[in-house]
């Protein structure tokens, strides 16, 4: 038992070989936008049953999580930090505080909040995690938090952290609680990914609000199905879409992602949106950090550009730098997407429930020209306020 008196289950072993996010913020090239990254060597995968389950005993509560086991919690806690912006969104939607800490504040886009009525979170006030040395211990003593949700091997990525300080940190100050859902494009993972909604759904059993997450999932399955409305039955009609990420205000060249499972992808999915670069030889960057220039797009000449690393800017700050700039280029002006005038912002790497709401009903107007709300705002704000 810890000094929180937080019992992590005994034997519960570490995921292997991974690879984790770059320090940089999203307005410029980060790990998954053009930097590489370092990889480290763990311990083996644990063993968990990946369906989620919670075991009460007494006062106590269990609950388990890959890659981490499973974790029995003596009280619910309070003070958290978490990774990144996907497990931040969801504690807000569990009608949380905004977590002491995460990875990058400048990726938890805080401003996807300003949809919703009486919903806010000063970005400001959330301390980073990451510096120039990486993650350093002191900052989770510093902090003191009752439960780190993050995956422990993100930690043990960048090369610093051995398996001795995630032990050092759990039987000190408090357990690790996550799972690196945001993309399945890294081979060190290979443990089980969680949906969006599987994931939100442990995070409720840890700090006993599973009503306001089965709130939220009905909410999402009424989303879901009115979804169907706009997307088109025949796959020819629905769009064709590059996403990359495009980390300057003048680029000439991206980091191209395929759509797969991890749930930064989920808005695109769907919409059930055509992938440009599914039927190409072009790799995915998380595969082989791999780059394409203009003359590449030139060649799939995809109906949509959706860009990444420019969420930091409004639409119109987006259309005055980045747009300005390919319609100028004389290589870069001769894309379909450009002349049509169908270059956007392709959001973050990380969403959570309110998150993809406000980004899916964003990308309906941009790839099917949709123009009115799709998800009842003030539903959600209830929800996160407890009134269920």
């Amino acid at each position: 038992m810890n000094r929180r008196e937080y019992i992590v289950a005994a034997g519960v072993g570490l995921a292997g070989t991974v690879a984790g996010c770059s320090g940089q913020s999203e307005a410029g090239s980060g790990s998954d936008g053009g930097a590489d990254e370092s990889t480290a060597s763990g311990t083996t995968a644990a063993e968990s049953t990946p369906t989620a389950t919670t075991e009460a005993t007494g006062s106590s509560y269990a609950v388990s999580m890959e890659p981490v086991g499973e974790v029995t919690f003596e009280s619910v806690p309070e003070v958290w930090v978490a990774n990144n912006g996907s497990w931040a969104d969801m504690g807000i939607a569990l009608g949380l505080d905004a977590p002491e800490g995460v990875w990058l504040p400048s990726r938890y886009h805080t401003q996807y909040y300003d949809e919703i009525p009486g919903v806010s979170v000063d970005g400001n006030s959330i301390q980073k995690l990451w510096g120039d040395s990486g993650v350093g211990k002191e900052q989770f003593y510093e902090i003191d938090a009752d439960i780190h949700v993050m995956d422990p091997n993100f930690l043990q990525s960048r090369g610093s952290w051995e398996q001795s300080d995630i032990d050092e940190i759990e039987s000190q100050i408090a357990p690790f609680f996550g799972n690196s859902i945001f993309s399945t494009g890294y081979e060190w993972h290979d443990y089980t990914y969680y949906t969006l909604y599987e994931a939100f759904e442990k995070l409720s059993q840890a700090f006993q609000r599973t009503d306001r997450f089965e709130a939220f999932q009905s909410l999402h399955e009424e989303f879901r199905t009115s979804l169907d409305d706009i997307v088109p039955d025949s796959e020819s009609d629905r769009p064709e879409v590059a996403i990359m990420w495009a980390g300057s205000d003048e680029p000439t060249s991206f980091s191209p992602y395929l759509i797969e499972d991890g749930t930064s992808f989920k808005q695109w999915r769907d919409l059930r949106v055509r992938d440009a670069f599914a039927k190409t030889e072009v790799r995915d960057f998380h595969a082989d950090r791999s780059k394409v220039d203009f003359e590449t797009l030139l060649d799939i000449d995809p109906e949509y550009l959706l860009l990444r690393g420019q969420e930091n800017k409004t639409r119109s700050e987006f259309e005055d730098t980045v747009v300005s700039f390919l319609e100028a280029d004389q290589t870069g002006s001769e894309l379909t997407a450009v002349q049509n005038g169908n270059v956007y912002r392709g959001g973050p790497l990380y969403q959570g429930p309110i998150t993809n709401l406000v980004l899916t009903e964003r990308a309906a107007s941009q790839v099917y020209e949709v123009d009115r709300e799709l998800f009842d705002r003030q539903r959600v704000a209830d929800i996160v306020a407890g009134d269920l």
